[in-house]
């Protein structure tokens, strides 16, 4: 799963499929308060599947609980951690002392105030990385498919687990770098296209009728924008607006579609490797931990930002959005995620470093389909399990099954177990503000290994620059179940993983539409209140020491 973010252009006639992290519809927020913070409302009220956050302050504080703070992991991008809506929500490291360059409490990182880098060095910081298929085929070609074809054969033999894993690598490399090509080459040629369909437009809105009565086309650049045009006539993105503000979104979506596929010829070239030189670790040495900076932003907090804002960003100024658990937690930056694919290195050690700084919970809305050091972070995941610690996995956003398409890291080493290996990690789903279309479009899903849906479109949070966005993903419906767990266990902080997963999934509002029953082990869409609800009565003793109970079947409602 990139962590870059793409232009939400609809032109169905081109056949086009955003499968990552999306820019989500052109609103302005100004005009909608009801849709900002549309994720957080009672669905028993409005019928619409929110999270009932609120309701969950309410009851917990009516049973006399006072709440602790959470810290929370976001294993990501990066943060801008001078956000007016998450600077007073940022963890800070009681043990360090700012800016004098000594590592204060002897942890092995230097000055690290808010959290830690994992993907800089001396010399600065990754930005655009290889995807990880393109890291496989280029360690693996020349073992697999070298010169020597004897020898070829008997490394296949003696290696089948690593050339099988190569030969899947290889062909999503074919797949996926040809693809972002010609995404690049043909969103290029339709920004060259837009002064040809706005001076179609003459002035006029984007309409059916506009369209219809412009003249036949007297070239075929002419005719290329006009079928444009035509298509994105239909999108609401697009239908009715003038002229003049068709221009200035189409320049801005081409710009953003432009800049995601650009980097392609980095992230898909077989001898790029920005590692070395910038980060400056021994990569294939796994027990190394030690490396990186503090540079808590990097040079894209975007995705990170908007994240963290989900958990914990508060109202500032005008802005009204604020995060799920924005009373009760902190957020702890580590940055292990560039744009491409996270190294399994720095998922093992970003898992490690938050869980040893205090992190009771931590996002990951990152994945990809191969992971050549998978053994590694499933280490650290048992290490998270051992500490008590809650991991929150992005489903991911290829609109796939995770049975047939893994994203890893995942928590099942192999699909067929029955459980997971683990007990501490919930993977989520995202779900709309539509209950018709209750699972997003593009969500992965799977009734075994997806455990609940949480909201994930059109979701309104802090991005870099002091702004604000809406963003799509399965990566922005995980931050919404951290944000849940925390409230749980800040004002029940002997909560196991294991039991706020459980209070979870058998509270979630069903939902049976279009077979959204058989997307998630839950069924439905997580409610705080009721989870509230469940744990306190099933696990909860008012006491250090919770109630310890077996998973019952189902939950009335």
């Amino acid at each position: 799963m990139k962590k870059v973010l793409l232009a939400a252009v609809f032109l169905t006639g081109f056949g086009f499929s955003f499968a990552q992290e999306s820019k989500a519809k052109s609103i302005d927020p100004n005009e909608d308060k009801n849709l900002m913070m549309w994720y957080h409302k009672d669905f028993a009220t409005s019928k619409t599947y929110g999270v009932n956050t609120e309701n969950a302050y309410k009851y917990l504080e009516s049973k006399g609980l006072k709440p602790k703070t959470v810290i929370v992991g976001v294993l990501d991008s990066g943060v801008q951690v001078d956000h007016p809506g998450l600077v007073k929500n940022m963890w800070t490291n009681p043990n360090e002392i700012p800016g004098n360059g000594k590592d204060d409490d002897g942890n092995g990182y230097i000055d690290d105030i808010h959290g830690w880098n994992f993907i800089g060095g001396k010399n600065g910081d990754v930005d655009i990385d290889n995807m990880e298929v393109t890291r496989v085929v280029a360690k693996y070609k020349p073992v697999f498919e070298g010169d020597d074809s004897a020898k070829n054969k008997a490394n296949q033999a003696k290696m089948p687990e690593d050339f099988e894993m190569y030969m899947k690598a290889k062909d999503l490399f074919t797949k996926k770098s040809v693809e972002a090509q010609q995404n690049f080459r043909t969103y290029s040629m339709i920004n060259e296209l837009i002064p040809n369909m706005v001076k179609l437009l003459a002035g006029k809105p984007v309409t059916t009728e506009t369209i219809s009565a412009i003249k036949k086309p007297t070239d075929q650049k002419e005719a290329i924008a006009l079928e444009v045009l035509g298509n994105i006539s239909q999108s609401p993105d697009f239908k009715g607006k003038s002229s003049a503000e068709f221009e200035t979104r189409m320049k801005k979506d081409m710009k953003e579609a432009i800049d995601h596929f650009a980097p392609a010829a980095k992230q898909y070239d077989l001898s790029y490797d920005p590692r070395k030189e910038i980060v400056g670790d021994n990569y294939d040495d796994y027990s190394e931990k030690n490396y990186g900076n503090n540079h808590y932003e990097g040079p894209d907090a975007e995705h990170g930002t908007h994240v963290s804002g989900i958990i914990a960003g508060l109202p500032q100024g005008k802005e009204i959005q604020h995060g799920i658990a924005s009373r009760v937690a902190k957020i702890m930056t580590v940055r292990a995620v560039p744009n491409g694919d996270e190294r399994d290195k720095d998922v093992a050690n970003a898992i490690r470093y938050a869980v040893d700084n205090g992190a009771k919970i931590l996002n990951m809305s990152f994945g990809k389909p191969v992971s050549p050091g998978k053994n590694v972070v499933w280490d650290a995941f048992k290490y998270a399990e051992d500490k008590g610690v809650l991991l929150v996995k992005a489903a991911g956003n290829e609109n796939e099954d995770v049975a047939e398409h893994l994203a890893y890291p995942t928590n099942y080493k192999n699909v067929n177990d029955e459980k997971p290996f683990v007990n501490n990690v919930v993977v989520v789903g995202a779900s709309t503000n539509d209950n018709n279309a209750l699972r997003a479009n593009f969500s992965n899903f799977n009734k075994k290994m997806v455990d609940v849906f949480a909201p994930g479109e059109r979701i309104y949070s802090t991005v870099k620059g002091s702004k604000y966005e809406y963003l799509d993903g399965t990566s922005m419906a995980s931050p919404v179940v951290s944000g849940a767990a925390a409230v749980l266990l800040a004002y029940m902080p002997n909560l196991k993983p294991d039991q706020i997963i459980e209070s979870l999934k058998k509270s979630s509002n069903l939902s049976s539409a279009n077979g959204f029953t058989d997307f998630s082990a839950a069924g439905g869409v997580i409610d705080v209140k009721k989870a509230a609800e469940y744990a306190y009565n099933n696990f909860y003793n008012g006491s250090k020491t919770p109630v310890v109970k077996k998973a019952t079947k189902a939950v009335k409602k």
